[in-house]
């Protein structure tokens, strides 16, 4: 539990008995103080945690209106493909980690795109940039099936009264802040490539839209109006499903109605492993992002990254090492569950963390670009968002959803206002000989991509603890790796576990990366060791709930500009 939340009653039961005595003296005799720099939002009621403020708005009214943690996370998930659109979506995909409170159950679901029926690597070798940019480089999107899945599986609200918070900010608009202009005028050549994307996301004559300016997206209100009428059937089957098979004739696309119409979420069993008490709980494959967070704990709890100490050379350097071993594995052998056995069980197995982590040594490198991965056979038995949710009946949402880079492919689908993902480029494309993927990440027809996205639940005494989860890429596991050591090993509050500066070691050049945060002295220390430290740009955008007797606090990650914890 947080230092701040355990020394909270005796601060209010001081402050009352004080009051008094405050009220009599012009000057009190002593200052109040705190301990910790940073602060979480404290709520009894329920929190909204995400990368946007506007959309953790509509997430806090929905609780406020008597919706629960689903409900809430649904329209938070719609709002943010209108005011976060490099990122929240309605072309892309994710998972969800939905924790029940009446069941004492945590169920693990996967709405990960898929490969449309006609691709092949054959019709990216002459051009691989059409599986990162373009109309072509999409896989057949799973958001709007995922929450309608998770709507009607644990929602209490009506649908329609869920998705017309982001309806009414589409068509009406949203006004830009200083970091969502800048986000669009970054990207302006790949949203201003097709004509689609430059009627929305760039003035008339090809200016960027600037800060305080209203961005109005009328195709994407009657996307949102179609779905809130009837459903996910909208999407893949309906109007809007006609609409996107047109822009993919249009421009050499893959996705036909057929594409649409077969495809299905996925409710997984979730993953989990026990770490100095707690259980971790997140998602399987077709995450790869899971299982490393789980062999990365494994990995490390061997060492006593307490007494080492918060942010030293000492800790960093393990963590560091562990990273570059969890990272190997992910690589080498996950895939689509549905087209491949996965050793999933052996990679998180206490087992196979004795023998990995012994190659770990405190005070020598191992060689990250010649390492190879283990053997877990032998042991038998950069943008996307998250956004966490707490109720006050102690159900919670963990989701994270992507549409792969930023703002996807750029591409838009005509009449429809909606960004397609890129997520095509995350295939392996070698085959062999026979004609069968070199990996389990090959690219096949109908196969989902692994992702490194981790929506994460961590229990103590088997309850929600903490609700948390980031994007970042290749860096998420890393990052969540991290906050737990910060908050189980170093006792840290959940705002400082957020805000104290994270690394990523690069597993294929050896790089270990730090953020500009990072004390002078400690890089000098690890350099010492061997590490080729490189000081660059922040790392993830972890969105937080931790839960403690009745108070929930959350910690939106100040990486990101307009992120917000909001409650009802």
């Amino acid at each position: 539990m947080s230092r701040l939340y355990s020394l909270l009653p005796a601060f209010l039961a001081a402050l009352l008995a004080l009051a008094p005595c405050v009220q009599a003296q012009e000057q009190p005799e002593a200052l109040l103080n705190y301990e910790s720099v940073h602060h979480p939002v404290i709520s009894t009621t329920g929190l909204v945690v995400s990368q946007n403020d506007i959309a953790s708005r509509v997430g806090a009214d929905i609780l406020a209106r008597g919706g629960n943690a689903v409900d809430a996370a649904v329209a938070t998930g719609f709002a943010l493909a209108v005011t976060l659109p490099r990122a929240g979506n309605l072309g892309g995909d994710g998972f969800m980690l939905v924790y029940v409170a009446a069941e004492g159950r945590t169920y693990a679901l996967d709405y990960r795109s898929v490969a449309p029926l006609a691709a092949k690597p054959a019709l990216y070798d002459q051009e691989p940039r059409d599986a990162r940019y373009g109309y072509r480089a999409s896989g057949v999107p799973g958001s709007v099936a995922g929450l309608a899945h998770a709507h009607a599986r644990w929602g209490r609200l009506p649908w329609a009264e869920l998705i017309e918070p982001a309806r009414k900010l589409a068509a009406d608009g949203v006004t830009l802040s200083h970091d969502s202009a800048y986000a669009l005028s970054w990207s302006k050549d790949v949203l201003g490539h097709w004509e689609a994307g430059r009627g929305i996301f760039l003035q008339t004559g090809g200016a960027p839209w600037r800060p305080g300016d209203t961005l109005v997206q009328s195709d994407l209100a009657w996307t949102l109006g179609e779905i809130q009428r009837d459903g996910a059937d909208a999407f893949y089957r309906g109007a809007v499903a006609d609409r996107i098979v047109a822009s993919m004739q249009a421009h050499g696309g893959l996705i036909t109605h057929e594409d649409l119409a077969r495809y299905q979420p996925i409710e997984r069993a979730p993953i989990e492993t026990e770490y100095r008490g707690h259980r971790v709980v997140t998602m399987p494959p077709s995450s790869a992002g899971g299982v490393m967070l789980l062999e990365l704990l494994n990995l490390v709890e061997r060492f006593d990254l307490k007494a080492m100490g918060a942010d030293t050379a000492a800790s960093l350097h393990v963590m560091s090492e562990a990273m570059k071993l969890a990272q190997l594995d992910r690589t080498r052998y996950i895939g689509d569950p549905d087209f491949s056995t996965l050793p999933t069980a052996q990679l998180t197995s206490q087992a196979y963390a004795d023998r990995r982590s012994s190659l770990i040594s405190t005070d020598s490198l191992l060689p990250a670009p010649s390492l190879v991965p283990g053997d877990p056979w032998e042991v038998e038995g950069i943008d996307t968002t998250h956004f966490s949710v707490v109720d006050s009946e102690g159900n919670a949402v963990s989701n994270t959803y992507t549409l792969g880079s930023s703002f996807g492919s750029g591409a838009v689908v005509d009449g429809a206002g909606f960004l397609l993902n890129d997520q095509m480029k995350n295939f392996n494309r070698r085959m062999r000989a026979d004609g069968r993927p070199v990996t389990a990440n090959g690219m096949e027809p109908g196969k989902r991509m692994i992702s490194t996205m981790a929506p994460t639940i961590v229990f103590q005494d088997g309850r929600p603890w903490l609700v948390t989860g980031t994007p970042g890429g290749s860096t998420i596991p890393n990052s969540l790796f991290q906050l737990i050591v910060n908050t189980v090993d170093h006792g840290m509050n959940l705002a400082e576990a957020t805000t104290t500066p994270r690394v990523h070691q690069d597993g294929a050049t050896g790089d270990l990366q730090v953020e500009s945060g990072l004390n002078r002295d400690t890089i000098r220390l690890l350099e010492a060791l061997g590490h080729k430290v490189v000081v660059g740009q922040t790392i993830g955008s972890s969105q937080s709930i931790l839960i403690g007797d009745g108070m929930l606090m959350g910690a939106a990650d100040p990486r990101r500009p307009d992120s917000a914890a909001i409650m009802p």
